[in-house]
């Protein structure tokens, strides 16, 4: 995977796609171009099955600051664009969050699977600071990280918090060196890449995502059976117990963009209907 871009970089090693913000003379502020060409970025990854995980950071000494206003707020006019759903991707995403990140260089990791920040890592939620609300459907999302009082804090107060106090809360899930941060993401996506099925993990992510909705314990365990009675009949099943069994890396043959089920046809099976086949495409 070799795409040129201006304000970021994109490569792909042993099946992990890092995607840098590569804007580092401006501290990765964040601007409309470097919105479009990170959509387009995750969208490449996450259609490639050769891609098996997604790393996401910063050049230089920062995640990204924010947005880049520019002296005349450009970043903020226009037309709207779609926005970034990270959560619909099929490929689980690892932010690898070094230095500053603020504003959307704070919110929109949220989105992400998962978040390992460097010891020097500040989050700032400064947007009712600036007059603004919180977006990239943080006030969604948040809560569910950190619980509401938590959350209430960090966004009705526009607060700053550093890695350990992140660590703590549940922002992020760990907190290494700041040398280490890349590679421990890394690490991650590889473990992901060369130990679990495709399928099996771009499902399991489907059914995180959807189950933060999900109000009732019933519902909820209705789903989960129907996903494991798919998940079960599957050759990705057959092949794992059999590699275990025999000692030997699993050859996996299902493919995210090809053999993904809906969580809608996993619903109707739940509420009695069949089962989706195997090929169906979510």
């Amino acid at each position: 995977m070799a795409t040129a871009y201006e304000q970021i970089r994109l490569d792909l090693l042993d099946g992990v796609a890092t995607l840098t913000l590569h804007r580092p003379e401006r501290r990765n502020a964040w601007t409309r171009q470097m919105g479009i060409e990170v959509r387009d970025a995750l969208a490449r990854a996450d259609a490639d099955d050769a891609t098996r995980a997604i790393v996401v950071t910063g050049a230089g000494r920062d995640f990204c600051v924010g947005a880049d206003t520019g002296g005349d707020a450009a970043v903020f006019q226009g037309a709207a664009r779609e926005p970034l759903r990270c959560w619909t991707l099929r490929k689980p995403v690892i932010g690898a969050l070094n230095g500053t990140c603020a504003g959307v260089g704070a919110t929109l990791p949220l989105q992400w699977d998962v978040r390992i920040a460097g010891a020097s890592t500040r989050i700032a939620f400064v947007f009712v600071r600036r007059g603004l609300v919180p977006e990239a459907a943080s006030t969604w999302i948040l809560p569910r990280l950190v619980g509401m009082s938590r959350a209430s804090e960090l966004l009705l107060a526009g607060r700053t918090v550093g890695a350990d106090e992140a660590l703590a809360m549940g922002l992020v899930s760990r907190v290494v060196p700041d040398d280490e941060v890349l590679d421990a993401a890394r690490a991650l996506a590889r473990e992901i890449a060369t130990e679990t099925a495709p399928v099996a993990v771009a499902l399991t992510k489907r059914l995180l995502w959807h189950m933060a909705g999900v109000g009732d314990p019933g519902e909820a365990d209705a789903l989960d059976a129907a996903a494991f009675a798919w998940a079960k009949q599957t050759p990705d099943a057959r092949e794992g117990i059999r590699a275990f069994v025999e000692k030997r890396p699993a050859r996996w043959s299902m493919r995210p963009s090809a053999d993904l089920p809906a969580l809608s046809d996993l619903a109707g099976a739940a509420r009695g209907g069949e089962a989706p086949a195997k090929g169906s495409k979510a």
